[in-house]
């Protein structure tokens, strides 16, 4: 990587950090447009995951003080069970039609709620909680979006942005925990992607950071629209990718 793709894949990695420091995801969302273009896919998944134990580690320990595992595990517990699930899944199912129905879904639903008053607080059970970390492990290992349904569920419950991020985080800590194991199970954490990964974490770090500030300067409100802006930008991106200029790239 010449000096010019360095600096393009470090100031993705700040943006990226700034991004889950402001809002506990999306991190993967937002390097991956910049990253594939200048690394290898399976790189770039690699880093992804290992950034992801990093922003979310970081952001469980900010959070301590509101952290409450009671309300984490089962979504946690559901998410590990998903995952291989929405793995095998797609062998049968033919990726493309999968990405646009989800992101045509996931925009629905954050223009509904950008464009109407918040959400009456919803009460979910410990056993539907794991439904919903089934689905959110589910959608996963179907599309690389691991933390878009439990995200969603936080916002349903009226939660305040703290206790949000305090059980969705874990959630995702956990499913990037077992998409790295079974990266290095597969051999694809290579010396070059951890040199990479060395690079990157201080420009990581620092987006972090700064993300973090500004999260602890918002109210609630400000909060649940930027999220439901990410999952709009989230549901945009798996529409554009089954686009045809995209599938040729």
């Amino acid at each position: 990587m010449d000096a010019l793709g360095f600096a393009i894949f470090a100031l993705a990695a700040l943006a990226g950090g700034f991004v889950s420091g402001f809002s506990g995801f999306a991190m993967g969302l937002v390097v991956s447009g910049v990253w594939l273009h200048i690394i290898t896919p399976i790189q770039t998944a690699t880093l992804i995951a290992g950034y992801g134990l990093l922003t979310q580690g970081y952001g469980i320990y900010r959070l301590r003080h509101v952290l409450d595992l009671r309300k984490a595990w089962p979504l946690a517990l559901g998410t590990v069970i998903g995952i291989p699930i929405g793995v095998e899944i797609l062998v049968y199912l033919n990726p493309l039609y999968l990405r646009f129905g989800v992101g045509v879904l996931l925009m629905i639903y954050s223009i509904y709620g950008l464009a109407r008053p918040v959400f009456a607080p919803m009460r979910i059970g410990t056993g539907a909680d794991i439904a919903i970390g089934i689905s959110n492990g589910m959608l996963g290992g179907l599309t690389e979006l691991g933390g878009v349904i439990s995200t969603i569920s936080c916002q349903w419950r009226g939660w305040p942005k703290d206790l949000q991020r305090a059980v969705f985080q874990p959630v995702l800590f956990i499913a990037f925990v077992v998409i790295s194991l079974s990266q290095a199970a597969a051999g694809s954490i290579t010396r070059e992607t951890l040199v990479l990964y060395a690079l990157g974490v201080p420009f990581m770090v620092a987006g972090l950071w700064s993300g973090f500030k500004m999260f602890g300067t918002i109210q609630d409100e400000t909060f649940r629209k930027a999220v439901l802006a990410l999952l709009l930008l989230a549901g945009l991106s798996l529409v554009v990718s089954t686009l045809p200029f995209s599938a040729d790239r």
